[in-house]
C-alpha cells in the first residue's frame, strides 16, 4: 500500500492538491490522508469551499508521499514548530516529499531545501532564497533527491503525473493522463513570467497582494523572513567558531 499524506491547512489553495490527488488517488493500493492537527473541515483560501481533515499528524507518522499544497497562508504556518517538525519527521522515512506552489516554503522553513535546487509560483521565489535554497524559476517541476517541488497551482498536475511516471511507470502515468483527459490549450499564453505583459504582470500582482492584505498574511510573512535571516545568521556564527 502506498500511503499518501496531503497536509490541509487554514488558507490552501484547493487546485493545488486537487490537482495531484486526482492523479496520484490512482496509483495501485494508493491510500490518502489529508492531515492536520486534528481531523475535521478546514477552509480554503475562498472562504466558501471546506475540505475534510481526515487524519491527524500524530495518526501519520511515516507516509509513503508527503505533498504540501500552497496558499497565502502558508507563510504563516511555515512558522508553526507542529506542522515542521512533522515534515521533518515524515520527511525522514518518506520516500517522496512533494510540494506545489507556496508550499515549498514550508518545505525550506523546516530546513529540507538548503542547499537544494526547488521551484515555487513566481511570487513566493523570492521566499525561498533566505532559507539557502536554489531557485528554478524556469521549470514547473524540479526534484532534487527525493523531493520535488511544482511551480504555482496548475503546476500540481504536472507533478501527480511525473511522480506517477517514476512510481508506476511512464505506460500508465499516459493512461492517467487520458483518464483525467489532462491536454491543456488555453485560450491565453500567459501563463508564465517570460510570456505574459507588463500589464499582465502588473494587474497579476495587485490581485495578489491585495488577496494577502486582505486576509491578513502581510504580518506573517515578514515575520518568516526575519526569522529565515536570523536562522541564517545564527548557523553561520556557529560554523565560523
Amino acid at each position: 500500500m502506498t500511503q499518501i499524506a496531503i497536509m490541509v491547512y487554514p488558507g490552501y489553495t484547493a487546485l493545488d492538491f486537487i490537482g495531484p490527488y486526482e492523479v496520484l488517488r490512482n496509483l495501485p493500493d494508493a491510500e490518502v490522508r489529508f492531515v492536520w492537527h486534528e481531523p475535521g473541515p478546514i477552509e480554503a483560501d475562498s472562504g466558501v469551499l471546506l475540505v475534510g481533515a481526515t487524519h491527524s499528524f500524530d495518526e501519520t507518522p511515516s507516509p509513503d508521499i508527503v505533498l504540501v499544497p500552497g496558499g497565502l497562508s502558508s507563510f504563516q504556518h511555515a512558522r508553526d514548530e507542529k506542522v515542521l517538525d512533522w515534515v521533518r519527521t515524515a520527511h525522514e522515512t518518506s520516500t517522496w516529499t512533494t510540494s506545489v506552489c507556496s508550499g515549498s516554503v514550508i518545505l525550506a522553513a523546516a530546513g529540507l531545501l538548503d542547499g537544494r535546487r526547488a521551484t515555487s509560483h513566481w511570487m513566493a521565489l523570492p521566499m525561498l532564497k533566505p532559507f539557502g535554497v536554489d531557485t528554478v524559476s524556469d521549470h514547473r517541476v524540479v526534484h532534487d533527491g527525493k523531493i520535488v517541488t511544482a511551480a504555482g497551482v496548475s503546476a500540481g498536475i504536472d507533478l501527480g503525473l511525473w511522480l506517477y511516471g517514476q512510481i508506476a511507470g511512464d505506460a500508465k502515468a499516459k493512461a492517467v493522463q487520458l483518464v483525467i483527459e489532462y491536454d491543456p490549450q488555453p485560450p491565453y499564453d500567459s501563463g508564465h513570467l517570460s510570456k505574459a505583459s507588463a500589464a499582465t504582470k502588473a494587474t497579476a500582482s495587485t490581485l495578489l497582494s491585495r488577496d494577502t492584505v486582505k486576509q491578513r498574511q502581510l504580518a506573517p510573512t515578514l515575520a518568516l523572513l526575519w526569522t529565515a535571516a536570523v536562522q541564517r545568521v545564527r548557523r553561520k556564527a556557529v560554523s565560523a567558531r
